[in-house]
């Protein structure tokens, strides 16, 4: 019986041991590759890109039906990385695609806290039933935070 049990054991080992080294010899999965490429991402889910996240984008990047230069967040570095990574050529930022930031009008607001909730990347400050202003360095230009704004004192300005 112990001859059994060591024999099988002996088997499974082996067996182990060969899908191992099968897995590190065989070609990547697409599905890797798009993860790393969605990890070069900003990760702000702004859907600049005309796709609902980084993610999708990444995805879309890796089969071919995507450019790179889509992510404004993400900038000229972001589509050196993916040029670099995929072997492709570095194209500048899209050109329809604007760059632009949030600015709140201090007088209009009233401190609800929406924008400030619904910002990725903490871009916007500011208290409880207080003024918010936003951080322009920090602001990808993503506008999720103009829609929530019940006064309508954001607006989006182009980036100088």
């Amino acid at each position: 019986m112990w001859i059994a049990i060591i024999t099988i054991a002996a088997i499974a080992l082996l067996a182990g041991l060969g899908l191992s080294l099968a897995s590190r010899k065989l070609p990547s999965k697409d599905g890797d590759i798009v993860e790393v490429v969605n990890e070069m991402l900003p990760q702000t889910q702004c859907a600049q890109c005309g796709y609902a996240g980084c993610r999708p984008y990444a995805a879309a990047v890796v089969g071919g039906d995507a450019a790179i230069n889509l992510c404004p967040p993400g900038g000229d570095e972001t589509v050196r990385r993916l040029a670099a990574l995929l072997g492709r050529e570095r194209i500048p930022l899209a050109a329809s695609v604007e760059l632009s930031v949030a600015v709140i009008d201090e007088s209009l607001c009233i401190g609800c806290t929406h924008c400030r909730s619904a910002c990725p990347v903490d871009a916007i400050v500011g208290a409880h039933q207080l003024m918010h202003t936003v951080i322009e360095s920090e602001c990808t230009g993503c506008e999720l935070c103009v829609e929530p704004c019940p006064v309508d004192c954001i607006s989006m300005v182009p980036l100088t």
